[in-house]
């Protein structure tokens, strides 16, 4: 069956960086874009940022454009999301999740599947 495993969230002060992970399995990996969505506590889950399949079209929302970076690895199943210069407000849940098509997609009922999630605690 379709399997996402979020890793490499942690605790980090403001201003410094972590890198999180998403493998996938029980798919055809190369056929089918990636999102990064987070969750903070209390709040609704939300988009970051997200790639297509073949890994070109990374696109951010804006609270995180120019500081998170999206990549794949379709020989590895997995994705990548690069964060800099962390802030308190980046704190949450974040979930990879895999998309209905090809295409990058910042809805979040464009993803039929979703891994358990990772969490990311910024400190100020």
């Amino acid at each position: 069956q379709v399997r996402l495993v979020e890793s490499g969230g942690g605790l980090a002060q403001a201003g410094q960086s972590l890198t999180l992970a998403c493998v996938a399995s029980g798919y055809k990996f190369t056929t089918y874009a990636v999102g990064w969505f987070r969750q903070a506590p209390g709040k609704e889950r939300e988009f970051v940022a997200t790639i297509n399949s073949l890994g070109g079209s990374p696109y951010y929302d804006a609270s995180v454009k120019g500081r998170f970076s999206i990549s794949r690895d379709n020989t590895r199943n997995t994705v990548y999301l690069q964060m800099n210069n962390l802030k308190p407000e980046d704190t949450g849940l974040y979930f990879c999740g895999k998309g209905l098509f090809s295409s990058a997609n910042v809805l979040e009922r464009a993803y039929d599947a979703w891994g358990q999630g990772t969490q990311v605690t910024v400190s100020s």
